[in-house]
């Protein structure tokens, strides 16, 4: 066996998403989405997990695995119900949450837009309209100046490239644009809300590090794909990455490769297993977008804020992360500064148009009685946080 030892306080954590597991999450675009009669959504996110009321519970749980840390979201749609209106009941909620995830010996890294957006800001335009900027910006100082004090870490938006290209270039997302101008606008003001969202987070009570994260995959070009490889990568990343150099941190986000022709995507290669979510089983991908998030944001720090796989076998989960991580511990070698891993995901969730059938967790979820049961994986990853160390053959 090779033990693989990383850095004293490395971050051990797995991560959530407020619509993906709250339930009855309805004031928002995707419950809207969900429920149109010629939607993309295989089912409704419905009661989902009910960690809304259980998140106690699941955060004892996942300290008592050994992480040190949760990464989930605050729900847009309950604090600014209405433009201009907002919930204390709601803001308490939360800082109840960020509290109870600190008594439970859990750093707190809290995303303040994870894909969701309020109705009323999907009715004016969403983030096509731009005065999204100004009014991200004022729910962030908003939030920050009442949940700020207790926050460990902060992420502003969670993957834009992906609502980008997915709600307003192919339609399948919320608000259902299929548009280049209409992306081209969306990912100029994610960008904008991104910076203005920074600055009111960094403005307001606590000491935290501040960053976005960004969905990246490892692009490789097939029989002369070069230049269609660079055109994806520099529409997809590096137009986000440019744009955070000099923050805190850039969260990563990696689940597979992309094969690119000069036609464009690739279908899976033969040969290659793939996941419940379609792509290949390819966990090296997670070494090499490290390596490009440092190289394109001229060092920002990085943190794996997101990596894991849909399976129903859970060896092959277990398979996936140490071949992933021995690409984190290759990057840290090479004096990357990688300052921690988040697994995708801590229960097995609502999974956007999927909706429950891929099983990205640690714990399974029976969603007729809430019953958490650990997968054999939740303990293999959990001592690997209690270790900070990983043995591998």
């Amino acid at each position: 066996m090779t033990n693989l030892t990383f850095p004293d306080g490395f971050v051990w954590g797995t991560a959530s998403a407020a619509h993906q597991v709250e339930g009855s999450n309805w004031n928002n675009d995707w419950w809207l989405w969900e429920h149109m009669p010629d939607g993309h959504c295989a089912e409704p996110s419905g009661d989902a997990c009910d960690h809304l009321f259980r998140y106690p519970d699941d955060m004892a749980m996942l300290a008592d695995l050994g992480f040190n840390a949760y990464r989930f979201s605050i729900e847009w749609a309950r604090i600014e119900p209405e433009e201009g209106e907002f919930s204390t009941q709601w803001l308490d909620h939360y800082r109840r949450m960020i509290a109870t995830c600190r008594e439970s010996g859990l750093r707190p890294i809290v995303t303040f837009h994870h894909f969701t957006s309020p109705r009323w800001v999907h009715d004016d335009g969403s983030w096509e309209n731009p005065a999204i900027v100004d009014r991200f910006a004022r729910y962030c100082e908003r939030a920050v100046e009442h949940l700020g004090d207790l926050i460990g870490t902060a992420c502003t938006i969670n993957e834009p490239n992906v609502v980008a290209i997915y709600g307003y270039r192919v339609g399948v997302f919320p608000p259902g644009r299929a548009s280049t101008e209409a992306r081209a606008k969306a990912t100029d003001h994610f960008i904008a809300g991104h910076r203005r969202a920074f600055e009111a987070l960094k403005a307001g009570p606590g000491d935290f590090p501040v960053g976005l994260t960004l969905s990246m995959a490892d692009f490789q070009a097939v029989d002369g794909g070069e230049w269609r490889r660079d055109a994806y990568r520099q529409k997809m990343e590096d137009v986000y990455l440019e744009s955070c150099r000099g923050d805190d941190f850039i969260g990563v986000q990696t689940y597979t490769r992309e094969r690119i022709g000069p036609d464009g995507r690739l279908a899976p290669e033969e040969g290659v297993p793939t996941t419940l979510m379609g792509y290949e089983f390819w966990p090296e991908a997670l070494e090499a977008t490290i390596r490009r998030a440092w190289e394109v944001t001229e060092q920002v720090p990085v943190f794996v804020t997101e990596n894991g796989i849909g399976t129903e076998d859970d060896a092959s989960r277990i398979e996936y992360v140490g071949r992933a991580l021995e690409g984190v511990h290759r990057c840290i070698e090479d004096g990357i500064e990688v300052t921690g891993y988040c697994y995708w995901s801590c229960l097995d969730n609502f999974e956007w148009l999927f909706g429950y059938r891929p099983t990205f967790g640690l714990v399974a979820v029976d969603r007729e009685t809430q019953v958490r049961t650990l997968k054999p994986s939740a303990s293999w990853i959990g001592a690997i946080a209690k270790a900070n160390a990983v043995d591998l053959p």
